[in-house]
């Protein structure tokens, strides 16, 4: 598709207030954005986003442009605002009146106590979906506990099961417990603005980056919930299947997942071995998964004799999942991530760098175009006076509230 008007994205038309911090609800935030979403960042003033002082170049922390904050603010606008002076929370309230979603991940009850509970703001816009996103959840006894990436990673069992017997409990390698919170609630509020569309008026959503840790491994959990199996770290091996998990080859690591009877047929028969297919040890599922490591070894015995790349194509072609085990940088050029144009480039915030940003779209194409954000992530404070003038307040006024620090 290639017309010069593009169609509208999904979310156009929708405006987000994005109140949340560092991952979780950031990430939310950007996947609405992504898909066409008005998303206005409010953040403390001088101060701004967690995020936008962590990353790997501490030049870039000192200005508070943060490769944490840059993977994932892009395509938003900033606002700074003081919500504990009265004058910033007169500006919220146009805000919240003049949006459609509000996402927060502060504390539960946080926001209550600044006076925008629940109760507040459907008072000033019946038709708001509000999201709170918190560690773990907005009821129970661990409400108020204070949580990050790390400690809902822990808490939810997914450590336990990383890594092997000798190694876990393991972190995953990038923060996987705010990445599902945050994809969660972008979903939950896509769901909620469907259904406004039939009732008419909002709702309140409450994620829990614990629950959504734990239903994520819902096919973990469900051998201990239906079966009594407590889950055990198995590496790189999957549980369900083997051959499936990592092997080794003349010069690197190969993953196959032969899940499937006819799948394992054809690995065997594509390696040179199928008498193995025969072998009592290894001719059906569970007497497979019960020697998995004598079968690992009598694979391994072909399969070291060729190169990774050899053993990709000859398994794919024969029917047989397989693929290399890539660093991030080599995924990030692999012919089939430049194809689909995950990766965009965006000019630097701010002029701080001469070279273009590189960010990362969502993987979701729409009328076969890529999420494409067109916006770089903005420097703390870009937009503060363009969206107050949209909200109605004139030079004289905005300059009064920067004066006494309001914004």
């Amino acid at each position: 598709m290639t017309s010069e008007n593009p169609p509208e994205r999904p979310l156009a038309g929708v405006r987000v207030l994005d109140l949340s911090n560092v991952l979780a609800g950031p990430y939310a935030g950007y996947q609405l954005a992504l898909l066409g979403a008005d998303v206005v960042k409010v953040e403390v003033p001088g101060v701004g986003d967690l995020a936008r002082q962590l990353g790997a170049s501490a030049e870039l922390n000192r200005r508070r442009l943060g490769a944490s904050f840059l993977a994932q603010n892009a395509q938003k606008r900033s606002l700074t605002l003081n919500l504990k002076s009265s004058r910033g929370k007169e500006v919220l309230r146009r805000l919240v009146q003049s949006a459609d979603v509000l996402v927060e991940n502060f504390r539960p009850g946080v926001l209550e106590r600044l006076g925008f509970g629940w109760d507040a703001l459907r008072e000033l816009n019946p038709r708001l979906v509000y999201c709170a996103i918190s560690g773990f959840g907005q009821t129970g006894p661990l409400r108020a506990k204070p949580a990050y990436d790390q400690i809902i990673q822990g808490y939810s069992g997914m450590m336990s099961v990383t890594g092997t017997t000798g190694t876990a409990p393991l972190r995953a390698g990038y923060p996987i417990a705010d990445v599902l919170g945050g994809l969660a609630a972008a979903f939950a509020v896509s769901s909620a603005l469907v259904g406004r569309e039939r009732t008419g008026v909002g709702c309140s959503i409450d994620v829990s980056m614990l629950e959504t840790a734990v239903t994520a491994m819902g096919w973990v959990v469900s051998n201990h919930l239906i079966a009594g199996q407590a889950p055990r770290p198995l590496g790189n091996d999957n549980g369900t299947a083997a051959p499936s998990g990592t092997f080794r080859t003349s010069d690197g690591d190969l993953n196959i997942a032969a899940n499937k009877q006819e799948q394992f047929e054809l690995l065997c028969a594509a390696l040179g071995r199928p008498e193995l297919v025969a072998d009592p040890r290894f001719a059906e599922r569970e007497s497979r998964k019960a020697h998995r490591a004598q079968l690992t070894a009598e694979l391994e015995v072909a399969l070291t004799k060729e190169s990774a790349a050899h053993w990709e194509e000859a398994l794919s072609s024969a029917g047989v999942p397989a693929a290399a085990v890539l660093s991030v940088p080599e995924v990030l050029a692999s012919p089939q991530i430049v194809d689909r144009g995950l990766v965009h480039e965006l000019p630097f915030p701010g002029g701080v760098l001469p070279e273009p940003l590189r960010v990362l779209g969502n993987g979701i194409r729409v009328d076969d175009r890529p999420s494409t954000p067109s916006l770089p992530p903005p420097v703390l404070g870009e937009h503060t006076d363009s969206l107050l003038a949209e909200l109605g307040y004139a030079a004289e006024e905005i300059a009064a509230l920067r004066e006494e620090g309001s914004v």
